[in-house]
């Protein structure tokens, strides 16, 4: 029963992807591209919190790029259906989504994106709006949102460390999270984010248990069909990595696919790790390829074999989050991306 959805909620992803496709005005058995970009937000105009927050200058030039020409900008449902489905999305796809539903969301964001026609997702944590926390939306903030299309996802109860909890634990966060939407909004969410991006193999397992299609981290990339739709990349703006430099390279990246990635566990239990992968046949040239590594910089890469790459690290990660950025020369001038996110207890 908790399967079953409406087509908009993921009853049929492949005639969603299809519909979409012909909307596009290109045919659904046409190359088009297999990637969109997914941006990540928090706050606007909040600057005293720089961490999270865009400036709205930052942000009015974001949409400003977005809308010069030669985006489209997507329901991330719907890129999502269409990664599933293994049909194509237009070039240069990209999704929008906010994390934390800040009031400055519905009294800034929003009405920016709406004038833009950009459809988005919210990402929202259940404890801070039932607590009516200063700064964070109420409930009917989130069913105006709800009721004008914007798409609510799970982003947890408590915004905690979830690995932490133990399952057992986590299990109840999450669940009682899908209870109060649920409740307030009369659906209950198949998106979810992990909370500051962090997850280990158990709780990508819970989430899959739990019926989510789809679970967003925090590790830069770019959503490709290749990619595991429970450990989706976005890349994250903020003050610091907000201007409009950065945010017109990230918007036209391409991913860089790769399997067999090492090691599988995103909370390590060995520092430095041995850090590898496997980059698929689809791309002939990878020499270029560059790996770059928080608080370190660039870092080794060596090949082994022609398709086989391991990062040689001087020095051990640093405690908490620790990012490994991969790029390589993709063509028309776009760079090709891919990135993890390791924690170090």
């Amino acid at each position: 029963m908790a399967r079953t959805m409406r087509l908009d909620r993921w009853k049929n992803v492949k005639m969603a992807a299809a519909l979409l496709c012909a909307v596009l005005g290109f045919p659904a058995a046409g190359l088009a591209a297999d990637s969109a970009v997914i941006l990540q937000y928090h706050r606007f105009g909040e600057s005293d919190l720089p961490s999270t927050n865009i400036k709205l200058a930052q942000f009015d030039a974001h949409l400003a790029y977005l809308k010069s020409g030669g985006y489209t900008v997507l329901p991330v449902p719907h890129i999502v259906a269409a990664l599933r489905a293994g049909q194509p999305l237009p070039d240069k796809a990209v999704g929008i989504t906010i994390d934390d539903a800040a009031k400055s969301v519905i009294r800034e964001a929003w009405p920016r994106l709406r004038e833009a026609g950009f459809p988005f997702t919210l990402f929202v944590a259940t404890d801070a709006i039932d607590q009516q926390r200063a700064r964070s939306m109420s409930w009917d903030d989130i069913r105006t949102l709800a009721n004008a299309g914007v798409t609510i996802a799970n982003h947890s109860s408590s915004h905690e460390h979830l690995w932490r909890f133990g399952l057992a634990t986590a299990r109840r966060d999450v669940v009682n999270a899908q209870n109060r939407f649920q409740a307030e909004l009369g659906f209950s969410p198949r998106l979810f984010a992990y909370p500051y991006g962090e997850y280990n193999l158990a709780l990508r397992g819970l989430i899959e248990e739990l019926g989510f299609e789809v679970a967003f981290g925090q590790n830069s990339g770019v959503a490709g069909k290749r990619a595991d739709l429970l450990t989706l990349p976005r890349f994250s703006l903020n003050e610091a990595y907000g201007d409009i430099e950065r945010f017109q390279l990230i918007i036209n990246t391409l991913p860089i696919p790769v399997r067999d990635v090492t090691p599988a566990e995103p909370i390590l239990s060995r520092n430095p790790p041995h850090i590898g992968f496997t980059v698929d046949e689809s791309l002939d040239e990878i020499d270029g390829l560059a790996c770059y590594v928080s608080g370190q910089g660039a870092v080794q890469v060596e090949l082994l074999g022609e398709r086989r790459v391991e990062l040689r690290m001087s020095k051990p990660f640093r405690r908490g989050r620790n990012r490994v950025n991969c790029t390589l020369p993709g063509p028309d001038r776009r760079w090709r991306w891919f990135g993890l996110q390791y924690l170090v207890p």
